[in-house]
């Protein structure tokens, strides 16, 4: 075996070459999506409330959730399909007439997107021992891990850029309802009205970044380990005393001013 090259580094501290095994990104790609026009779904009885809408704001939107499947491209091998499912939340302020208080219902919508990445090629069966519930011993038979690729995905809460309210004759954007658990478990009512008078549509900017990820066993250069070079804060003092030590937020009174063109 080769021997481990160790380099002495101006700090005084020891640099050598550590094998990690880790995830390693074998594609990625920036996505900036458009989503026009995505019918809202309300549960219970927040689509009568929308029935008996004559504005609608949308409050805010989130990311709730994704869903991720990862299959291979036919003929090509190492590159796969990443068919992605985001699944997002809104509010919404709804007036029922003008110069009225507006009453707050959540709708959810949703938007699909495909795109091929290089994931590269392998079908290793990967087994870790683990220790017996029932004693100390480690030949416990376990499941087989396979190296197959992941596909990751990092999404920022969307932009909303237009919401319309419109009469259900007119839309022709059907009605999503397949949500997963997670969302029908949030709710007061999961169901739905029958024959909804209105419909809300939506259109969201969004940002993403979708990688493929394969386990892998990779070389770097160490330096040492990460020690944290500061103490625990446990004070114990009260907390006016606290808030007294914390600087005043002067840049969320008074934001940043647009930095000028460099010439």
């Amino acid at each position: 075996m080769a021997d481990v090259p160790i380099i002495k580094t101006q700090d005084s501290r020891i640099s050598e070459t550590v094998c990690i095994d880790t995830k390693r990104i074998f594609d990625s790609c920036v996505s900036k999506d458009c989503c026009e026009d995505l019918r809202v779904a309300f549960y219970g009885g927040a689509q009568d409330i929308i029935d008996g809408a004559d504005t609608i704001k949308t409050r805010d939107c989130d990311v709730v959730a994704v869903s991720i499947d990862v299959e291979d491209v036919p003929f090509n091998r190492g590159y796969y399909n990443v068919d992605i499912n985001f699944y997002f939340k809104l509010r919404f302020d709804v007036y029922g007439a003008p110069f009225t208080n507006p009453q707050t219902v959540t709708g959810f919508t949703n938007f699909e997107k495909k795109c091929i990445l290089f994931g590269s090629e392998g079908d290793v069966k990967v087994f870790k021992s683990v220790l017996n519930r029932h004693g100390n011993q480690l030949d416990s038979p376990e499941a087989p891990q396979y190296t197959n690729p992941t596909a990751k995905v990092q999404a920022v809460d969307p932009v909303v850029l237009d919401t319309d309210v419109i009469d259900i004759h007119h839309c022709r954007r059907p009605l999503f309802t397949a949500f997963p658990d997670s969302i029908r478990s949030i709710v007061d009512e999961a169901s739905f009205r029958p024959n909804p008078r209105k419909a809300v549509l939506v259109t969201l900017g969004l940002f993403s970044i979708i990688q493929m990820e394969r386990d892998a066993q990779i070389l770097i250069n160490a330096l040492d380990y990460c020690i944290p070079d500061r103490e625990c804060d446990c004070s114990s003092q009260d907390p006016c005393s606290t808030f007294q030590g914390i600087d005043f937020p002067v840049d969320d009174f008074f934001p940043v001013e647009k930095a000028e063109p460099t010439p």
